[in-house]
């Protein structure tokens, strides 16, 4: 039997979760135009992550600009990048309390090397029960 949205193993039920946004910066305008390294960073440090990815979808922009999708067990990823200004959104999602979204975005940071990196943390969901 699949399992239903934002359930894992260790959370089955547990209707909440963490979503951090994020802003990076001073980023090298070749690797955020490099479609397959930011799908393989991506896809890397989700599930360094503990999260379960399912699958990796991307979209290259012209004349530049790589948007990349992952979908997880624990909900979903995405970055947008923009390599004119050497900056990239990120968005990443997880329920339960398996998976460590702000580790992702840390990881991901450090892939890229960026020199700045912006975040924000919203819980989601029944608050007292989110990690």
């Amino acid at each position: 039997m699949s399992e239903a949205p934002c359930q894992t193993e260790e959370t089955v039920g547990l209707f909440a979760g963490q979503h951090v946004l994020a802003e990076l910066s001073g980023v090298s305008a070749d690797l955020l135009d490099d479609e397959q390294f930011l799908r393989h960073a991506l896809g890397e440090v989700l599930t360094q992550a503990d999260a379960t990815v399912l699958e990796v979808i991307s979209k290259k922009f012209d004349p530049q600009g790589v948007t990349v999708l992952a979908l997880l067990s624990e909900s979903h990823a995405s970055i947008h990048t923009y390599p004119e200004v050497g900056s990239v959104f990120v968005d990443v999602f997880t329920c339960g309390t398996r998976a460590k979204p702000a580790l992702a975005v840390q990881l991901l940071a450090d892939a890229l090397g960026a020199a700045h990196v912006s975040t924000d943390v919203v819980t989601r969901g029944i608050k007292e029960h989110a990690a």
